[in-house]
């Protein structure tokens, strides 16, 4: 029950802090944003043309009524039609969002676990080998360029060069109409095909993301191997093991949260412009990169104001997160 109170005092708490990037998001993006008149009509355009449209998108609207507008926009799930495509915006989001959560939560997922794990033991073997041999790893891993890991890992495993092992292009096609799969065939075929197109952009995503974490959760597990309580267990006797999992662990695992779920806003809607543009997965990573080359400001306000509004709701999660993880957190506040 203080739970579920604490939640709703956090949720009217950030009201304020939702209309402040709201209102950021559309001074930049909408206000201060491109004219998308000329966009739509071309240069060639008489002035009856201009202002009819210029009407019709609400620029002869004062500020608040066009911010107002863009709040209805936003509750309403409503950024109008892509100009790339002319496609709704909504429509394109519903159809992109669930294919980068498909994408990237896997080495979301195994990239955070993987590091905790090579985080405790290079924490328990600290100064030694172990210590060293994992902080080598990290440090090789967050200074390698992006774009030249997913290129190494595209030809290490590619059909014309590498070992040929799975597809480095391109994403799960639907059954063609010819084959008539029954339930279990459909099954079978979405996640066979789903683990070949996913198997690399993972592996990548891991390489590149197992650097950060492994060495900011080895800071966090070794801060804490410093407190009292751990010498004082050690001085009853307490096995190293146990302390290291039942205490050490336990304490760490409030900012280790606070990382793992700030970056979710990201793996839901934000996806990665990078990976999916070079592997070729049509999530909303290409669908942004393709609408910042082309101007497409609809889907650029959607993707950005909606990331944003999500991060928000990621902060109200980390702080009920606490409670539960350690029930010593106050909700006085």
């Amino acid at each position: 029950m203080e739970t579920i109170q604490y939640a709703i005092r956090k949720l009217l708490y950030s009201i304020p802090l939702l209309f402040g990037v709201t209102l950021i998001a559309f001074t930049l993006m909408v206000y201060f944003g491109p004219d998308l008149t000329y966009s739509l009509l071309g240069k060639s355009a008489t002035p009856e043309q201009i202002e009819s449209v210029r009407k019709q998108l609400g620029y002869d609207q004062p500020f608040l009524e066009r911010y107002l507008m863009f709040l209805k926009e936003v509750v309403t799930f409503d950024f109008g039609n892509s100009i790339s495509t002319g496609e709704k915006v909504s429509s394109i989001l519903a159809r992109t969002v669930p294919v980068s959560f498909a994408v990237a939560l896997p080495a979301f997922i195994i990239s955070n676990v993987l590091g905790v794990g090579l985080a405790l033991i290079a924490a328990y073997h600290r100064g030694k080998l172990w210590d060293k041999s994992v902080m080598v790893f990290a440090v090789v891993g967050m200074s390698m360029s992006y774009l030249m890991i997913v290129i190494a890992f595209q030809v290490i495993f590619s059909t014309s060069y590498g070992l040929n092992w799975f597809p480095v292009q391109g994403w799960v096609d639907p059954i063609p109409d010819y084959i008539d799969a029954g339930f279990f065939e459909t099954i079978y075929y979405y996640w066979y095909y789903y683990w070949l197109y996913v198997t690399v952009p993972t592996l990548t995503s891991i390489f590149v993301s197992l650097g950060y974490n492994t060495r900011f959760f080895r800071a966090v597990i070794v801060e804490e191997m410093n407190r009292d309580y751990v010498r004082t267990a050690k001085a009853y006797g307490i096995g190293n093991g146990r302390i290291m999992v039942k205490h050490v662990l336990k304490n760490a695992m409030i900012p280790i949260i606070t990382r793992i779920i700030i970056s979710l806003p990201f793996v839901i809607i934000a996806g990665n412009l990078v990976l999916e543009n070079f592997f070729g997965i049509p999530g909303v990573g290409l669908v942004t990169y393709d609408a910042i080359t082309n101007g497409d400001l609809p889907v650029v306000k959607a993707v950005v104001t909606w990331t944003a509004i999500i991060y928000v709701f990621a902060l109200i999660l980390t702080d009920i997160a606490y409670k539960l993880i350690d029930p010593r957190v106050s909700f006085t506040k």
